[in-house]
């Protein structure tokens, strides 16, 4: 019968095909064992089984010969089994990652947003300002944000400071990072879904009001008081496509200076 089409990774996975997988549950218990024995004499560490919704009926026949779910997504659901001992199997993400941007219009206010469901009469604003979706990059994610909660489209400028917070939703860890932005419009187009009230705050008001946390303030103040780290094109690094790197402004051409 022989194991089934797989993929391999370079830390000693094996990976089998979804498409090549059987729909019914007795022909896949069966090829999946031999595939495990073939699998393991092959010195393969950890098998990574892939199963979509439509093969749902396979779960439990491959809990039963000792998978473990390791994490799902809307249409699938990903298995595990370690078929040499100790073998290192990498947890799911750890964390969630959002943005918010300071964005300061040439009369120095603020943009700030009250989001609906506060349970509270009084508004407490904050930045505009969410997660980011999945391969989306930091510089997007922020203008993404900014425009769809107060229709107010910016230019990135700099990224200032970030929070990193533990217990957050589903009990994962939450990255939030401040971003400096330039306002290039002025006119609010609230997101009527999720924003109660969105307005340009005076700096100084800003600061003194008691409907903005200290915290709140405290970001504001470091975004605006400090250059901050800035995209910059690191020469060879990765592919700019899917990742970014950020750093004092100046860094490669005062690094130049030392080669």
């Amino acid at each position: 019968m022989g194991a089934f089409e797989a993929n391999t990774n370079p830390f000693g996975g094996i990976i089998p095909e979804p498409s090549g997988l059987p729909g019914d549950p007795v022909i896949f218990g069966d090829k999946l064992k031999e595939s495990l024995e073939i699998w393991q004499a092959a010195g393969y560490k950890v098998v990574w089984l892939e199963l979509n919704l439509d093969l749902a009926d396979l779960v439990p026949v491959a809990v039963k010969q000792g998978f473990e779910y390791h994490h799902s997504g809307k249409n699938y659901l990903m298995l595990t089994k370690s078929i040499v001992e100790n073998a290192f199997i990498p947890p799911y993400a750890s964390h969630y990652i959002g943005a918010g941007g300071v964005a300061v219009n040439k009369n120095d206010e603020l943009l700030v947003v009250h989001e609906k469901g506060r349970g509270s009469s009084a508004p407490f604003y904050k930045l505009p300002g969410g997660a980011l979706h999945a391969g989306e990059h930091l510089v997007e994610g922020v203008i993404r944000e900014v425009l769809e909660e107060t229709g107010i489209q910016s230019r990135f400028l700099s990224l200032a400071c970030f929070r990193n917070q533990h217990g957050y939703r589903y009990g994962k860890s939450d990255i939030y990072f401040v971003c400096r932005l330039e306002p290039l419009t002025n006119e609010i187009t609230k997101q009527e879904e999720e924003i109660e009230d969105c307005i340009w705050m005076p700096i100084k008001e800003y600061y003194k009001a008691e409907s903005v946390s200290y915290f709140n303030k405290l970001v504001v103040r470091a975004a605006l008081g400090s250059p901050g780290v800035v995209p910059t094109h690191v020469e060879g690094y990765r592919d700019p496509e899917t990742a970014e790197v950020f750093l004092p402004k100046g860094s490669v051409d005062a690094l130049a200076d030392h080669l």
